[in-house]
């Protein structure tokens, strides 16, 4: 391969798309056409009609293409992971069948990759693109799942587009990544456990299916539920703030235990029951976080570990100090004071986690190095 040329893979999984393969094969070729570069078309399919007839007699008409058919095949996800593996390309794009995503787009996508660029999302949620080929419920549940997943992972959040199964990447993006993604959101699990640096979006129209059927039913909606939670599980910096919440959870349990044995065990005064309940809610609390949320962040520095519980005692007592305040403003504002116990717990909680990640469990050094920021670009 000449200097001028590069090798650029495209992975489309296939499920009894038979009306559409020749289809989309014929606009890549149109669209690449004079193009500076290789490039290779990897079908993955798991159809039960006849599409992989079809895709024979395509691969022995072009030689750009590839098929490999899956008689078991699990989900679309795993097939771009599949084709991930077979194919040989630099640069790697990944696109639907069913011509709702517009290969005439791959050029510009490919010279955006050409520019360091580590991910290129077409996206149909910034200035210039459309999700017209959508009906009105399925708009409803695309948005229901973004949000879900942006919530829940937090490198979905600068991503307009993350559920979107339109994309290309460097595969440099994904060496060192371990991909076992589940039913159909293989974008997702790329952004959560990729290296990458840079992420570019831009504009696209998603265009209405034309043939075949689509894909989407509950068992899906299930799945991409089953992925979101184990993409938290599988990534620290989500699933640290969720086994906080979890130990703050326990520690109110333990918390109520504590001063009902001590108020009506030992007969003391309710206060100081109070006292002692927190206390040991506390030390409980500092004792799960050390050595399940932030186990991975012990210091190495003697004072600093011994500094570690004064320092989360003092984050614990601003937190219940905001909680005060809090329900205090309820009260002047002749509103519920639950309600304002709630949104204070809500707000201390949130105060809480971020001090403690700060300062009471300190980053090491190289760890800080490993950290990386993300940059999200759009046009």
């Amino acid at each position: 391969m000449g200097s001028m040329y590069m090798m650029l893979s495209i992975v489309i999984p296939t499920f009894n798309e038979r009306e559409n393969v020749r289809t989309i094969a014929e606009r890549i070729h149109t669209a690449l056409a004079g193009e500076p570069y290789e490039y290779e078309i990897w079908f993955i399919d798991d159809s039960r009609d006849d599409t992989p007839i079809i895709l024979a007699e395509l691969a022995k008409q072009q030689p750009q293409i590839h098929y490999f058919h899956r008689d078991h095949g699990t989900g679309l996800a795993s097939a771009v992971v599949e084709g991930f593996a077979r194919s040989q390309g630099e640069y790697l794009v990944v696109m639907d069948a069913d011509l709702q995503h517009p290969p005439e787009l791959l050029p510009t996508l490919v010279q955006r990759l050409r520019q360091h660029i580590d991910i290129v999302i077409p996206s149909r949620f910034v200035e210039g693109g459309s999700d017209g080929g959508l009906n009105g419920f399925r708009k409803l549940v695309s948005w229901t799942a973004r949000v879900v997943g942006q919530l829940a992972l937090r490198r979905l959040r600068q991503v307009s587009d993350c559920t979107g199964g339109y994309f290309g990447l460097r595969r440099s993006v994904i060496e060192h990544a371990k991909l076992d993604p589940i039913g159909w959101k293989i974008l997702m699990e790329v952004l959560v456990k990729g290296e990458y640096q840079r992420v570019h979006e831009l504009p696209y129209a998603f265009a209405a299916r034309q043939a075949g059927e689509s894909k989407m039913s509950l068992r899906e909606q299930w799945n991409y539920l089953h992925h979101v939670f184990r993409l938290v599980v599988q990534s620290p910096e989500d699933r640290r703030f969720y086994l906080y919440c979890l130990v703050g959870g326990l520690g109110v349990v333990v918390n109520l235990i504590v001063m009902t044995a001590v108020m009506y065990g030992l007969h003391l005064h309710p206060v100081l029951a109070s006292i002692i309940a927190s206390v040991v809610a506390m030390i409980h609390n500092f004792l799960w976080n050390d050595r399940v949320t932030w186990k991975e962040r012990t210091p190495s520095v003697r004072w600093r570990r011994m500094l570690q519980m004064p320092v989360f005692m003092a984050v614990s007592g601003v937190g219940i100090a905001v909680t005060a305040l809090f329900v205090e403003v309820f009260l002047r504002l002749h509103w519920p004071e639950l309600v304002g116990q709630l949104v204070g717990i809500v707000v201390s909680t949130v105060w809480t986690f971020i001090a403690n990640n700060r300062w009471t469990w300190t980053e090491r050094a190289n760890q800080k190095k490993l950290r990386h920021k993300v940059r999200v670009t759009q046009e």
